[in-house]
């Protein structure tokens, strides 16, 4: 008498095999970018002395009455980039953002729209503050127009977004009383969304805060020109204390920032 076949049960988990290809594709191309890029071990051990080294310089930081003017003049002026930059790149997201939003707006005036933010998006902000520097001159005003491009490059592309994910019930119901394409926003779009356009708001003026850093190091304005002139200077102890600052400034402006997302909740 012959017995009964067993029946073969498929894998629970079956192999994927293009993801297997695609993880061992990643990591040959890790180790030839290593090697061509001459990424070796001595070399990071070396950095670690002297990064020791250059540590120790820092210390103890400089709270000289004069550098710690300096100091606050440079702070205060990044702080006014920021907020500035943000201010006037928030509200220029606002329709750019909109009119990227493929449920309110035509075809046309949609990719328009993205390729505008993309362009935005495509550069760093120290990038876009040389062009600045280069058609405005040294100074703030510098600093101040590559953070509106940077703001507009981030916070339009979420809030198109943010826009595209709101349910379109409240909209439908708006549009059906007969009311106008203004109206349709004030009482169906913003109601919806504007808590989070809020949050990318503040999001941004954090980033803007450690942006004007960055800008002011090749001739935005801020707190980035005296501490490339400390690095140039090897004053480093004055570097520190100037990191110092920034980090104090960043960690106030986080504490801010939570509270105002609770509020807008």
């Amino acid at each position: 008498m012959s017995l009964p076949s067993a029946t073969v049960r498929p894998p629970a988990f079956p192999a994927n095999w293009a993801s297997r290809i695609g993880w061992i594709g990643l990591a040959l191309y890790t180790l030839y970018a290593t090697s061509i890029l001459n990424l070796t071990w001595a070399r990071f051990v070396t950095g670690l002395d002297n990064g020791a080294k250059f540590l120790a310089r820092m210390f103890p930081p400089n709270f000289a009455p004069d550098k710690l003017d300096l100091i606050a003049t440079g702070m205060l002026e990044s702080i006014q980039i920021a907020i500035l930059a943000t201010f006037f790149g928030v509200l220029l997201s606002l329709p750019l953002g909109l009119a990227a939003a493929r449920n309110l707006a035509p075809g046309w005036l949609s990719w328009s729209a993205r390729g505008l933010i993309a362009v935005f998006r495509s550069f760093h902000p120290v990038i876009v503050s040389i062009l600045f520097v280069k058609a405005v001159g040294f100074g703030a005003l510098a600093g101040i127009l590559a953070l509106i491009v940077s703001s507009m490059g981030f916070v339009s592309k979420l809030f198109a977004e943010v826009v595209e994910e709101m349910s379109p019930k409240q909209v439908e119901a708006v549009r059906a009383t007969g009311a106008n394409f203004w109206n349709v926003l004030i009482f169906a779009v913003m109601p919806q969304v504007m808590a989070r356009f809020v949050g990318l708001s503040v999001y941004q003026l954090d980033s803007n805060l450690r942006n004007s850093t960055m800008v002011g190091i090749v001739g935005g304005g801020g707190i980035g020109a005296p501490l490339f002139t400390a690095y140039q200077r090897f004053d480093y102890d004055v570097v520190l204390t100037i990191l110092l600052c920034i980090i104090g400034l960043i960690l106030m402006t986080e504490m801010v920032s939570n509270r105002i997302r609770r509020i807008f909740q």
